[in-house]
């Protein structure tokens, strides 16, 4: 079983960066790929970003390609995301997810966090 916990959520302006992190529990941790989702009021949880066991390989949404950056270190089970460029479209909660098999979808994703607010003024 893994436990996940998201920090570094806040409030920020257009343009701003924030890292997000997600602290893992359990040994198993590097056997996960691992995802970042979001999910803005009144809208369905949706697909940012995914990274492989190792972090050699990255998958993201077309809304944040070129702006945000998933990495993970191993050996502090954590996995980050890099916001950079940040929009007023980009105000959710946001969750860490693992999963054994790579996936965009929410249904394959086994264990989450409990999410991190993110909130862009314009």
């Amino acid at each position: 079983q893994v436990q996940l916990v998201e920090s570094g959520g806040g409030l920020v302006q257009a343009g701003d960066s924030l890292t997000l992190s997600c602290a893992a529990s359990g040994r198993t941790f590097s056997m996960y790929f691992m995802g970042w989702f979001r999910q803005a009021p009144g809208k369905e949880r949706e697909f940012v970003a995914v990274i492989s066991w190792r972090g050699g390989s990255t998958s993201y949404a077309d809304a944040v390609k070129g702006r945000f950056t998933i990495s993970r270190d191993n050996a502090k089970n954590t996995v980050y995301l890099q916001m950079n460029s940040l929009k007023p479209e980009d105000t959710a909660v946001y969750y860490c997810a693992a999963t054994k098999r790579t996936s965009s979808s929410p249904a394959m994703y086994d264990y989450w966090g409990q999410g991190t607010q993110v909130t862009v003024s314009s």
